[in-house]
């Protein structure tokens, strides 16, 4: 506890809590300290990250290998400590995030205990404290208020109402609030864990994963194969084993360890490991390119999210209109010359013009300074006081007054019932509109601590001359980005619906978003959410013909993210405040901007660093490249997964020596997938999403993987006798067999590649070119055939590959020719039954 403040507080006639009970409460944990912990802890991450079942699948297959002592044939095994690096690093960063979650600014706070006023830190508030609220401040818990001296409120982090509240004795305040004027005693009645901040914080924290569609159809695809895999793999070692003479063969010759190299052979290539980690590693990339753009990506998965989204929920504040407060015109009430607008002008700008004049004096000045207006001679001066709600000047014999118009009228004598009906006008149409009225008495101002710690007792202050004049009415607005208009006709291009939500009047965010045109050339349609039913369903009905929604709250907004969940929608959120967060977390990608609330910001899954609304597009535009690339690739490896599980069936099936190594499919592999599959991800793609990803992937795939399946095992099933190989006998001829057989294994990987790189002029063409032409090169280079295996057919074994080779392409192009008969056969077969 720090030594009394020097600040001199009114006098309040109250002890409040006593040493000794600050103490209790402290020891009994009635204290403003909050334990901070996610819900996932390191161990759990690594945990989840390392026991996957691809890592699983691929680490039994590595250990196998490596017990047969043939190392090479085990390369493919360090994908496995890559991917699951990326995912490793990728959690802790939002674990690291959701750990710094705090809502309230860690700052020293003004208690009054045993008699006297001292400053203690956020922690050491406790449950009755009675507690200073200072303009400035944020309000650090929950209390009740006691006395108050015209405390304004800043509430829209809490609720998303833009506008200052002002509070009476006997009412709530709640923690994360800021004070904007005016002060007052507050008695502490939620600390803590149980304070609204707090409780909001604890919701935020939940860690959720985001869904990603791709690794959902890859992890779909991986579990399929486990299914094939265990047994395969068994029946595989079973077969390989038969065909060097049985179990008392193979294990007095060591011929046990090439029966199981082939048999790993057949499961490396089913599963699609290079698919997981190219995943990973285009989340990163697509991450890494926005962030040039100042737009921070802090869960990579959601980079996909921003291709489906279909559904755009903005917040007003911060997202369509940045905050601030912008001058638009002077409108003088009576038909008035040059000379009199000038004058009224002019004082308008002197009421402004005090020492810290606040937001919308500040708009006010900025405007007329841009027009030319500058500082005038003033006698004498009433400062803005959000009690009185008005200010003053003398000047040349006149009193000029300027503020809210409701307090203004309400003072003076006559009928101005017209004057408040054109600022009702004004008002819906989204203004915030000030009265500038003129009179002729004089101004005995007051100033001094009293005034400012006093505000809320004017009867004794300066007061309205109940003969002024109205003269003119200041409109001002919300000063609206000069990008929303263009984002928004963008995302309306796109098909995606837009909806307003702000805890704003709904008039006033109907009358902005008609100004950026949110609906278009239609009209938006505008809704109080007081009046939305609770009923999801029902919610999710009414959300369909709505546009614009205003007063909403904070379990609101999370609602109505939940209501368009019940109708498939993929919702993204955007917002600043607190108010925003729980809405953000339940979307499907949240998104806040850069100058949010820190608790916004470390639930989103998307920063925008700089608050620019205009990123968005750019946002959403990588998100469709990488899905729609990635479904590109997806094809190019699932190919390797069918040929991979057909060869292996047909090598159980028939009892032949497995006809390559799992280097050759390492080799193969990467020059046909792997690396060509890492550039396509990369490509330009701006395709907007369509549903049914795994389903045309699958579609894709089963051609090319079948014709390369019955392209090697016609070859290893004809050219042994054929040739004269003996290949379960001669370890000469296997290895002609298997490099005649990675030779067509590599030509089909091309025509593959070449298939899904389609169109095939210009980058794409050479990219297909020098993959190609690298595997032929690869095979001259001699380290690079030793280590691989790779053995270039001579003599009448040339001969043989070469008509195999013809072959294989023949099988290609009938299997492609055929794929959209038996397409179009059992799609008429499934709508039959």
């Amino acid at each position: 506890m720090s030594a009394t403040t020097a600040v001199e507080m009114p006098e309040i006639g109250v002890t409040g809590l006593t040493s000794k009970e600050v103490v209790q409460r402290i020891e009994s944990g009635q204290s403003n300290a909050v334990k901070t912990s996610t819900s996932r802890s390191v161990q759990d991450i690594v945990r989840a990250n390392v026991f996957t079942l691809f890592n699983g699948i691929i680490f039994a297959a590595m250990v196998l290998v490596l017990i047969t002592g043939s190392w090479r044939d085990a390369v493919f095994g360090f994908v496995i400590i890559i991917n699951t690096g990326i995912g490793i690093v990728t959690e802790l960063r939002a674990k690291r995030t959701l750990d710094k979650l705090s809502i309230l600014v860690a700052s020293e706070f003004l208690v009054h205990r045993d008699g006297r006023d001292v400053e203690v830190p956020h922690n050491e508030i406790v449950l009755d404290d009675l507690l200073w609220i200072r303009a400035g401040e944020q309000v650090p818990a929950d209390g009740q208020i006691i006395q108050t001296w015209g405390l304004e409120l800043d509430e829209s982090m809490l609720t998303g109402e833009s506008r200052t509240v002002r509070h009476k004795v006997g009412e709530q305040v709640y923690s994360g609030a800021t004070a904007v004027s005016g002060m007052a005693l507050v008695k502490v009645n939620a600390v803590g864990s149980h304070s609204y901040a707090a409780t909001l914080t604890a919701q935020a924290k939940v860690y959720k994963k985001t869904v990603s569609d791709l690794n959902k159809g890859i992890n779909t695809i991986l579990k399929f194969m486990t299914f094939l895999v265990v047994p395969l793999c068994i029946l595989l070692i079973l077969s390989q084993i038969h065909t060097v003479g049985g179990w008392g063969t193979a294990l007095s010759t060591g011929e046990w360890r090439q029966a199981v190299v082939s048999a790993v052979a057949g499961v490396v290539g089913m599963i699609p490991e290079g698919l997981v980690l190219l995943t990973s590693l285009n989340f990163a990339v697509a991450a890494m390119r926005l962030a040039r753009h100042n737009t921070l990506v802090q869960e990579l998965e959601s980079v996909e999210t921003l291709a489906r989204v279909d559904a755009l929920n903005l917040d007003k504040t911060g997202t369509i209109t940045d905050g601030g407060i912008a001058f638009n015109r002077l409108v003088m009430l009576d038909s008035a010359n040059a000379a009199a607008e000038q004058a009224a002008t002019q004082a308008l700008y002197d009421c402004c013009n005090e020492e810290q004049p606040n937001g919308t004096g500040q708009a006010v000045l900025a405007g007329l300074k841009a027009q030319g207006y500058g500082a005038g001679a003033v006698e004498s001066r009433v400062p803005f006081s959000s009690a009185r709600k008005w200010s003053a000047v003398r000047k040349s014999g006149e009193t000029w007054y300027m503020g809210a118009p409701e307090v203004i009228i309400s003072a003076l004598e006559g009928d101005y019932s017209s004057v408040l009906q054109q600022v009702n006008e004004y008002a819906n149409d989204g203004n915030r509109v000030l009265l500038v009225a003129r009179s002729t008495a004089p101004l005995s101002p007051r100033s001094g601590l009293r005034d400012a710690v006093e505000g809320a007792n004017v009867s004794d202050g300066p007061q309205l001359d109940v003969q002024a004049e109205p003269v003119a009415l200041v409109l001002c607005s919300e000063k609206i980005r000069e990008d929303a208009e263009r984002t928004l006709a963008w995302f309306r291009e796109q098909g995606v619906r837009c909806r307003v939500i702000s805890g704003d009047n709904p008039v006033t965010v109907g009358a902005i978003a008609r100004r950026v045109k949110l609906t278009g050339d239609h009209e938006p349609v505008a809704m109080d959410a007081r009046e939305l039913p609770e009923d999801v369903n029902e919610l999710a009905r009414v959300l369909e013909n709505v546009d614009v929604l205003g007063r909403v709250l904070p379990d609101q907004k999370k609602a109505i993210v939940q209501a368009l969940h019940t109708q498939n929608h993929v919702v993204a959120m955007t917002g600043d405040g607190v108010n925003d967060a729980l809405a953000i977390k339940e979307a499907d990608l949240g998104i806040a901007m850069g100058n949010a609330a820190p608790a916004t910001k470390a639930v989103a899954q998307v920063v925008l660093v700089d608050s620019k609304f205009s990123h968005l597009p750019d946002v959403v535009a990588r998100g469709r490249q990488v899905m729609a690339n990635m479904e590109r690739v997806a094809s190019l490896f699932l190919v390797k997964t069918v040929y991979s599980a057909l060869i292996s069936l047909g090598v159980v099936l028939t009892q032949i020596p497995y006809p390559y190594l799992p280097r050759h499919i390492t080799y193969i592999g990467a020059l046909t997938i792997g690396m060509p599959a890492f550039i396509l991800a990369l490509a330009p793609n701006t395709r907007r999403y369509i549903p049914g990803f795994l389903k045309r992937v699958v579609t894709f795939a089963l051609p090319g993987g079948i014709a390369t399946a019955l392209s090697v095992l016609l070859a290893a099933w004809v050219l042994p006798p054929v040739m004269g190989w003996n290949v379960t006998g001669d370890a000469a001829d296997l290895s002609a067999l298997r490099a005649t057989s990675a030779i067509i294994l590599f030509a089909m990987g091309v025509f593959v590649l070449a298939r899904v790189a389609r169109p095939l002029n210009g980058w794409r063409g050479v990219l297909v070119a020098v993959f190609a032409a690298a595997g032929v090169i690869g095979a001259f280079v001699p380290f690079v055939a030793n280590f691989f295996a790779l053995i270039l057919p001579t003599g009448a074994t040339m001969v043989a590959t070469l008509i195999a080779l013809a072959g294989s392409a023949l099988i290609f192009a009938l299997c492609l020719w055929l794929a959209p008969f038996v397409r179009g056969l059992t799609g008429k077969l499934s709508r039959r039954h």
